[in-house]
């Protein structure tokens, strides 16, 4: 069995072989290969004992004779893997030392795990919707995690082999735009006066704009009016909207910048504006969608829980009842355009949990209009999150209840952060302890939210997010900047190939190598449901598992053969704990 990045995968394949020319096993068998307990082996396959199942057959005979034909083989050379039955019909594989250590020598680069890595998407065309703000608001605390978890999430595919194309789809075509217009024309406020705050000043229109609406009613028709007269073409409104989305572009770029978040292309909803009718047109040739008190509407009514306590589910509205478009239209223009521009075969999108109705009902809609006109239907996920909250448990707010913007969040997390480099090491030049404190300002930001279960709802807790302690982003990165301590003392580039290094031996040695390993199972777990935190727990696991051979093998050892395989393995912690946090968003350090 020659050293594969993904030795799962390896075992996989070579046990499906071995199947097929075994005596008792035919087609429909899979192998289920998967990661075992420590304590029998590093993987395990148990898919024997469903295909026994199946055809009636006595799944240890089956696995026995499995075992056998496989211990016969060439696929699995007994010096780098051990093969052993189990209860009922499990079949373990241990890898060798020599296995492992083959291991570690063949992936030393980044490039190495990249090359990897990239089996795993195999050129995939996906599209991934982030971070997809609204224009005409400042970004606040809730943009943090389509910004945070998206970044993470492209980088991921992109790392793994994935086509990818970053849609920045923005909502700049909806209901508010009719309000924010009233109020601009209402106060004949001149957009190009506005300077430097001129996005604080048009989310401030719009919430003034709001309240005005609530207090006279009759304003509402007016805003509908403007944003039907916008959407139709009208001149003077058209010129407001453009206006208004490049203040907004200006100021998301500057947080985009400092967050480190990458886009392909901006296609906001008005971009599909003149794509709609055609959405109208095929869903109702199909019968997929019907007039009902004017709008037109798609009904899903196999779907019980759209109902609530009505009798029949709400449906899935595609056009309002003055004929606009709204959220639902544009979306499945978009997944069209996506379709036949990108031809893209995966589509994920990004929103808090609140929006999960609305894709379900958009993703069933899809399924059944490309059905019926025979169109490829993408893989379509929806990766959906929590609410961060403060230490009373609360979404997250100032003391005067309002949302806390995402610019202060950032000034506030370097600033606090400096104060901890400089508690910590006041001797280091200023200018340093800002790089220092920027990278580990905005990278506690990014961890902490990545950390947590992105369904889950969180605590956030400056203290905790900065603290050395921990899975934490601070003690990652000290964890790197300790070893490059390491290479600095020994004079020896972590980046260059180590020679003469012997065989690990210890237990250290060896648990720390197999963590290592361990990095192509977190890619896959994290792929497998699109939730960073599987990368997170793994990185400070690995740190972990490379505290603990610290401390129990010293690396400075007179024998040079020894030293050298204990510099490879602080070399390899090294290059996976940087790339790891490279894919989660987050700059490593030299120093600290």
């Amino acid at each position: 069995m020659k050293v594969w990045f993904n030795p799962s995968k390896a075992i996989e394949s070579a046990l499906s072989t071995i199947a097929t020319e075994t005596e008792g096993f035919g087609l429909g068998f899979e192998p289920g290969v998967r990661p075992a307990d420590p304590r029998f082996g590093d993987y395990q396959a148990n898919g024997v004992l469903g295909f026994a199942k199946r055809n009636k057959a006595n799944p240890r005979q089956l696995a026995q004779r499995l075992l056998e034909a496989a211990q016969a083989s060439d696929s699995f050379d007994p010096a780098l893997v051990e093969l052993s039955l189990a209860g009922p019909g499990f079949i373990n594989f241990k890898l060798t030392s020599a296995f492992i250590w083959q291991w570690q020598l063949a992936f030393s680069k980044v490039e190495d795990f990249q090359s990897g890595a990239k089996e795993l998407k195999h050129g995939r065309k996906v599209v991934i919707d982030y971070p997809s703000a609204n224009t005409a608001k400042q970004a606040h605390i809730g943009h943090l995690r389509p910004m945070v978890i998206g970044q993470a999430i492209a980088r991921l595919l992109d790392f793994c082999g994935a086509d990818l194309i970053r849609d920045n789809h923005i909502g700049d075509w909806g209901t508010n735009f009719g309000t924010l217009i009233m109020k601009i024309k209402r106060d004949q406020i001149d957009l190009s006066q506005l300077g430097e705050d001129a996005l604080v000043t048009l989310d401030q229109l719009y919430k003034d704009g709001s309240a005005l609406e609530v207090e006279q009613p009759e304003l509402r028709d007016i805003s509908r009016n403007e944003l039907v007269l916008l959407q139709n073409g009208d001149a003077s409104n058209t010129a407001l909207w453009d206006q208004i989305v490049e203040i907004s572009k200006v100021a998301f770029e500057k947080l985009f910048v400092q967050m480190g978040v990458e886009v392909d292309i901006t296609l906001g909803e008005s971009f599909y504006r003149d794509k709609v009718q055609r959405i109208y047109d095929e869903l109702s040739e199909i019968g997929l969608a019907e007039e009902s008190d004017g709008a037109l509407v798609v009904w899903h009514d196999e779907v019980k829980k759209f109902a609530r306590n009505n009798e029949r589910p709400f449906p899935f509205n595609i056009r309002k009842k003055d004929g606009a478009s709204n959220y639902a239209s544009t979306d499945l223009a978009t997944v069209l355009y996506r379709l036949e521009a990108f031809q893209a075969e995966e589509i994920v999108y990004l929103t808090d949990a609140r929006q999960q109705d609305h894709f379900q009902q958009l993703f069933l809609t899809t399924e059944k209009w490309f059905k019926a006109k025979g169109y490829a239907k993408p893989q379509m996920s929806h990766v959906y999150w929590g609410t961060i909250l403060g230490a009373d448990k609360k979404p997250f707010k100032t003391k005067s209840g309002e949302s806390i913007k995402l610019q202060e969040l950032l000034d506030e997390a370097r600033k606090r952060a400096f104060d901890v480099v400089t508690e910590k090491n006041p001797d280091l030049d200023k200018a340093e302890r800002v790089e220092i404190a920027e990278s580990v300002g905005i990278g506690a930001l990014k961890y902490a939210d990545l950390s947590s279960n992105r369904t889950q709802d969180y605590v956030f807790s400056w203290e905790r997010l900065l603290s050395f302690e921990g899975n934490t982003a601070p003690y990652l990165l000290y964890a790197v900047a300790r070893i490059n301590s390491i290479f600095r003392k020994v004079g020896v580039d972590p980046e260059a190939p180590i020679e003469g290094a012997s065989q690990a031996e210890t237990e250290a040695e060896l648990a720390l190598a197999r963590k290592i390993m361990g990095f192509v199972t977190a890619l896959e777990l994290t792929l497998s449901d699109l939730r960073p935190h599987f990368l997170c727990t793994y990185l400070y696991e690995l740190a972990g598992a490379y505290s603990s051979f610290y401390n129990a093998d010293k690396v400075m050892v007179d024998d040079d053969a020894v030293k050298a395989r204990r510099l490879l393995l602080c070399a390899r912690t090294r290059t996976v704990l940087m790339t790891g946090l490279d894919l989660l968003g987050i700059k490593p350090l030299e120093r600290m």
